[in-house]
């Protein structure tokens, strides 16, 4: 019998795409991510680290984001600066070459806002600014002296363009364990910045550098099937390997295929897409084949596949983690999310780590966490011998209800006391053991289901409901 978890996909796929354009239900990645919506990396810089990039109105749209660029793959490093209100430009930015593509990929996948999609297909960290280091030279080739020196130039500017946080989606050729790219890694940690790294693609025991450094989040690939319930996912053929000292990479998992990102404007594979949708809307009714051989999702965007995507998506979590709690050490995000990682199903641990990032635990995690704003308060909901504590950091809120199917969700529902600055407590008491779903209404309009529980379950109106399983009396004595 299925559950309503079981029926999940199937209710998301019937509201997603909300717009006709859409050729195919992909879920967004906050969506699969069970990320908390109130956190978007704002106030977060974020270094990425590719072969070269574009100024996508994913990025400059409707203010430019693009906070400054680079080009490691001259020595000296050449690099501008931008404003939001500039239309960022820089050399050879349109020359429609295939490491513009990746670069502009994947830096969507972290942090484009969705300009071109209605904000459908965003990343997490949508509203964080952005430093890009090219490392591909005029031939698209990635040297490791390109890619030292660009984390040794973004180590030089990271104080000054408020840099916390790196991803790397280009390796090396060498598995040289320890070596410079590693060292540099290691310093850009004792800087208090987190650096991310993709696993690479072939399914070897076997990891290149950056993702070979100790100081680094080493992070392989997920397939979650384009779903919402756990149990469907698992392992991609991401690489992995067991390091000196015995610790394991990578330490965690995350989407690397059915992730959305843009097509690179100007170029044959864009038009086509434009000849493509132009036909759909005409009405021909062999388009669908060749859109969908393409993995095409709408004229500007398309269907990836790679650790280089998984990487920016837990880089996006990360921002929203600093956004959260600005005090965490990269050893503190390292622990975090670790912490919020779930096993992924007959998934071996060389090849999982902790298992795949839940966005939403992290987020809750990183609030709780010392110095964080919910730092002592239980997670949410909190199921204790007097009742059931839901816990909210809401800081725009001037009110806060809890409302739920135990009393047929009766108006106003629970009041929640805001005992400190942007935290909200509301106490249920007398709740039979059972199974509840409950959402939270905010200045009494604004519904939202519960971010730091990853329990969910559809609403019947495209959205969520937060799940509450209250167990029973010998649950609780055990």
């Amino acid at each position: 019998m299925s559950t309503p978890e079981d029926q999940l996909h199937e209710t998301i796929q019937g509201a997603w795409p909300l717009d006709a354009e859409s050729a195919f239900g992909a879920l967004p990645t906050p969506l699969r991510m069970h990320a908390d919506p109130n956190f978007t990396g704002k106030g977060v810089t974020l270094a990425m680290i590719d072969s070269g990039f574009y100024p996508h109105p994913d990025l400059c749209l409707p203010a430019n984001r693009i906070r400054a660029w680079a080009n490691a793959a001259v020595d000296p490093v050449v690099s501008l600066r931008f404003g939001p209100d500039a239309a960022p430009e820089w050399p050879s930015w349109n020359d429609q070459r295939v490491d513009q593509w990746h670069g502009l990929m994947t830096t969507c996948a972290a942090a484009g806002n969705g300009w071109l999609s209605h904000g459908l297909y965003r990343g997490l960290a949508c509203e964080s600014d952005l430093v890009l280091v090219r490392t591909a030279d005029a031939e698209g080739r990635i040297t490791e002296e390109s890619i030292l020196r660009a984390l040794n130039w973004v180590g030089e500017v990271a104080q000054e363009l408020g840099i916390r946080v790196v991803n790397v989606s280009v390796c090396g050729d060498q598995a040289q364990i320890g070596g410079p790219i590693d060292q540099a890694i290691q310093r850009l940690t004792a800087a208090n910045i987190t650096v991310v790294a993709a696993a690479g693609n072939s399914g070897e025991r076997r990891l290149l550098p950056p993702a070979t450094a100790p100081h680094a989040l080493t992070v392989g690939g997920l397939d979650d099937r384009n779903t919402i319930p756990r149990q469907d996912a698992q392992v991609w053929h991401s690489n992995f390997c067991e390091m000196p000292g015995g610790c394991g990479k990578p330490e965690v998992v995350a989407p690397s295929v059915w992730v959305v990102a843009p097509l690179l404007p100007d170029t044959d594979e864009w038009r086509r897409a434009q000849e493509l949708f132009d036909r759909r809307r005409s009405g021909d009714p062999t388009v669908e084949a060749e859109i969908a051989e393409g993995k095409l999702v709408r004229p500007e965007y398309k269907l990836t596949e790679g650790t280089s995507f998984a990487a920016p998506i837990v880089s996006s979590v990360v921002c929203c983690m600093l956004q959260a709690n600005p005090r965490l050490s990269p050893a503190d995000v390292h622990k975090l999310v670790i912490s919020s990682a779930f096993p992924v199903p007959g998934a071996t641990l060389e090849q999982q780590g902790a298992g795949a990032v839940d966005a939403g635990t992290a987020v809750a995690l990183a609030l709780r966490a010392t110095e964080g704003p919910l730092h002592g308060f239980a997670n949410s909901p909190f199921p204790h011998a007097a009742g059931v504590r839901f816990v909210l950091y809401r800081a725009d809120a001037e009110s806060v209800h809890v409302r739920g199917n135990w009393d047929n969700w009766a108006e106003p529902g629970i009041a929640a006391n805001q005992i400190e600055a942007g935290v909200w407590i509301a106490d249920l008491q007398g709740l039979p053991p059972g199974r509840y779903v409950y959402k939270f209404v905010i200045d009494g309009t604004r519904w939202m289901d519960d971010p730091s529980n990853s329990r969910k379950s559809p609403d019947g109106q495209s959205r969520f409901n937060s799940v509450l399983i209250v167990p029973g009396d010998e649950a609780k004595a055990a």
